[in-house]
């Protein structure tokens, strides 16, 4: 069965530029070029990824991808923007993006990007998936996506819950900035490794004093996790 595409954008000549280089391809695609008219086909369509726009009449890109997330569906999403600022790229990535393009974009891309990143999920739904993960007071419900340090809930984002779950799930084992780059935001992502060490700060501050000192720099290099908390 081919895999399904929502293009959400509102500009028809881009929109439909997507949609036959898609078709070309394969893939079945719905258009949609308001935000409020894509959550009510999001659950009708039943999306494998979506081209998303950030700036859409009705409800903006954003918007779209938090109840996207919200409702725990794993779909792939590659955000589709004119703005360079590497704060909207971020605030995407943070909301769960998976990819990032700034327009004008060359299509032969926007199409290695999407096979890429269906491949990456068609490669974690075959996986078996522990439930649990578990580093000294934190333990992560990964089925649920939740995260706890002792009895204290922990509000992370979803680059936040992906960054602790690979650090937890390799104790010891030292991962640079590069590499923690490609396992998280993917081998396509653009920004550069500061992405990561922001990430860990807030990591090591909503994990608090003690949990915090779980996650050490490896200076020079990148980070790792002990399961003995210790100074760095």
């Amino acid at each position: 069965m081919s895999d399904k595409i929502m293009v959400i954008e509102d500009e028809k000549k881009i929109a439909d530029a997507i949609a036959y280089a898609l078709q070309r391809e394969g893939y079945l695609v719905d258009v949609v070029n308001r935000g409020d008219m894509a959550l009510e086909r999001l659950p009708l369509f039943q999306p494998d990824a979506l081209i998303l726009d950030v700036m859409l009449p009705g409800t903006d890109g954003y918007e779209i991808l938090k109840k996207l997330r919200e409702k725990g569906r794993r779909v792939g999403v590659i955000m589709l923007t004119a703005k360079e600022d590497i704060v909207h790229k971020v605030l995407g990535l943070e909301l769960g993006a998976d990819d990032y393009l700034t327009k004008p974009f060359d299509m032969r891309e926007l199409l290695a990007r999407l096979k890429s990143l269906l491949r990456r999920l068609q490669a974690a739904e075959e996986k078996p998936q522990a439930t649990e993960l578990s580093l000294g007071e934190v333990v992560l419900q990964l089925n649920k996506r939740t995260a706890f340090v002792g009895t204290r809930a922990l509000d992370l984002t979803p680059k936040e819950y992906d960054l602790l779950t690979l650090l937890l799930s390799s104790p010891e084992q030292v991962f640079s900035r590069e590499q923690l780059l490609d396992r998280v935001w993917g081998l396509e992502y653009i920004g550069g490794t500061r992405t990561v060490d922001i990430h860990v700060q807030r990591l090591r501050k909503k994990l608090g004093e003690e949990s915090g000192k779980m996650i050490l720099t490896v200076h020079g290099v990148g980070y790792k996790t002990l399961g003995g908390y210790r100074d760095n």
